[in-house]
C-alpha cells in the first residue's frame, strides 16, 4: 500500500495521479520494493521521484532542447512559489508543504541545461560532476526533509551525483540511442557501486537503479528488474 493521504489526494486530482502513474509505469520494480519503507513515507518518495523525473525528461528529451528548457524555467518559477506557500503544479500537494529548500533548489535546476548535449553525446561522467555537484548537494537535502525530517539538519548527508547520471542513463528514449555508447557508458558508471548514504527510499532507489545499469551495460536496453531481483536489491539497501 502507499501513503492513504496521497492516495486520497490523487483520487481526487487525476492530474497528480497522471504524473505518479508516468513515474510507476517507468518503475514497476518500485511496487514490491516500497514494502522496505515506511507506509507513510511512500507516497512522499512517489511524488519526489516523479518530480526528478519531470525535470530529467524535460532537460533531455527531443532534439530540440527549447520546449524542455521552458518547462525548466516554469518549474524555477514554481518552486520559488513553493518556498512562499504557493503551488500550482499537482506534485505541489504533496510536497509543497514540507519546509525543504525549494527556494535554493530553483537556483540550482539550470545545471540539468548545462549538461544536456554533453550527456546526450554519452560524454565521460567525470568532468561533467562539478557542474551537478550543487544540484546533487540540495536534491539530497530536500530528501532529508522529506524523507528522513528525524535526521539533524546539520547532520552530514552526502550529495551523489550517481542519482542524475542514472537517470540519464535508464531513460526510456523516445527517439532511438545508438547502443554500443549507451552500452560503455552504463559499464561505466555501474563500475563503481552507488555509494550508501542518504534516507532508504534514496538507498532503495539508487540499488535497483544499479541493478538496472548493468543490464543496460550487458545489452544496450533500459527494463525493469524481475521481482525477485527487486525484493534482493531493495531488501539489502534498506538494511544499510
Amino acid at each position: 500500500m502507499n501513503d492513504p493521504a496521497v492516495n486520497d489526494m490523487s483520487a481526487l486530482d487525476p492530474a497528480l495521479e497522471d504524473f505518479l502513474g508516468k513515474w510507476r509505469g517507468r518503475w514497476p520494480e518500485w511496487r514490491i520494493a516500497q514494502v522496505f519503507v515506511a507506509e507513510s513515507e511512500r507516497g512522499t518518495a512517489e511524488a519526489w521521484f516523479a518530480l526528478l523525473q519531470e525535470w530529467t525528461d524535460a532537460a533531455w528529451a527531443g532534439d530540440d532542447p527549447t520546449p524542455g528548457f521552458a518547462k525548466l524555467a516554469w518549474w524555477q518559477e514554481e518552486l520559488s512559489g513553493w518556498s512562499k506557500g504557493l503551488r500550482r503544479h499537482p506534485l505541489g500537494r504533496v510536497l509543497q508543504k514540507r519546509p525543504a529548500p525549494w527556494a535554493t533548489l530553483a537556483v540550482a535546476l539550470p545545471a540539468l541545461q548545462a549538461v544536456r548535449e554533453p550527456l546526450r553525446a554519452w560524454a565521460p561522467p567525470q568532468p561533467l560532476t562539478a557542474q551537478l555537484q550543487p544540484l546533487a548537494a540540495v536534491i539530497a537535502d530536500c530528501e532529508r526533509v522529506l524523507l528522513s525530517p528525524e535526521v539533524a539538519s546539520d547532520a552530514a548527508h552526502q550529495a551523489d551525483t550517481f542519482l542524475l547520471f542514472a537517470m540519464h542513463a535508464l531513460w526510456h528514449r523516445d527517439e532511438p540511442a545508438d547502443a554500443q555508447p549507451m552500452q560503455a557508458w552504463a559499464r561505466q558508471l555501474a563500475s563503481t557501486a552507488p555509494q550508501r548514504a542518504g534516507t532508504r527510499p534514496r538507498r532503495i532507489h539508487d540499488a535497483l537503479s544499479h541493478a538496472r545499469l548493468r543490464r543496460v551495460a550487458a545489452a544496450g536496453e533500459v527494463s525493469a528488474l524481475s521481482p525477485a531481483v527487486a525484493l534482493w536489491r531493495a531488501w539489502r539497501a534498506a538494511r544499510v
